[in-house]
């Protein structure tokens, strides 16, 4: 398997968006491996996007892994702006 470079960027489609308020709960699937990530603190304002939509994901490794999460994983949308962040 190559190595993930932080710049690498990962396609994904929305699969669920849930209204929170001032956020957004965000499921999103990455299109290859079918991988489910939940981003649970996306702002509301400005998110126009509905499921089926496309997004990217981005991961780096933590320098100090935290209880079982060993990496950080982004959400950008096409322009490459950073829309919310997890650890897993």
């Amino acid at each position: 398997m190559a190595e993930v470079n932080e710049s690498d960027r990962f396609e994904c489609v929305i699969v669920n968006v849930f209204d929170k308020g001032m956020w957004k709960g965000v499921v999103v699937e990455e299109v290859r491996s079918g991988g489910r990530v939940y981003f649970g603190r996306t702002k509301a304002e400005g998110f126009n996007y509905e499921p089926g939509d496309s997004l990217f994901i981005g991961i780096r490794p933590l320098a100090y892994p935290m209880e079982e999460r060993t990496m950080e994983v982004i959400l950008y949308d096409g322009d490459d702006n950073k829309l919310d962040w997890t650890y897993l």
